[in-house]
C-alpha cells in the first residue's frame, strides 16, 4: 500500500489550484475550453541547517518558501510555520 504526501508547502501553505485551458488551434478564433487543469506547486525537499538548535531539518516546501527562509532566517520561518517546537 502506498502512502501519498499532500502537495502542500510547509512554509507558505500553498496547495494545488484548478484552472482552465484552451485548445491551441482555436485560441485566436473561437473560445473553446478543453476542460480543467490542476496546477501543482513547485515542491522541493531539502535539508535546512538551523544554527540556533544546531540541527538539520528536512523541509518540503515551494521555491517561494525557500526564498522566505533565506530572507527571514531558518529558525524564525520554521518556528512560525510550526515545524520547530
Amino acid at each position: 500500500m502506498r502512502v501519498y504526501m499532500a502537495k502542500v508547502c510547509a512554509i507558505t501553505k500553498k496547495t494545488s489550484s484548478v484552472g482552465g485551458g484552451y485548445a491551441n488551434r482555436t485560441r485566436a478564433t473561437v473560445f473553446t475550453p478543453i476542460g480543467n487543469i490542476r496546477r501543482h506547486p513547485n515542491l522541493q525537499t531539502k535539508k535546512v541547517f538551523v544554527p540556533e538548535i544546531n540541527k538539520s531539518v528536512s523541509v518540503t516546501a515551494t521555491t517561494a518558501g525557500f526564498r522566505t527562509i533565506t530572507k527571514n532566517g531558518a529558525f524564525a520561518t520554521l518556528k512560525k510555520a510550526g515545524l520547530l517546537k
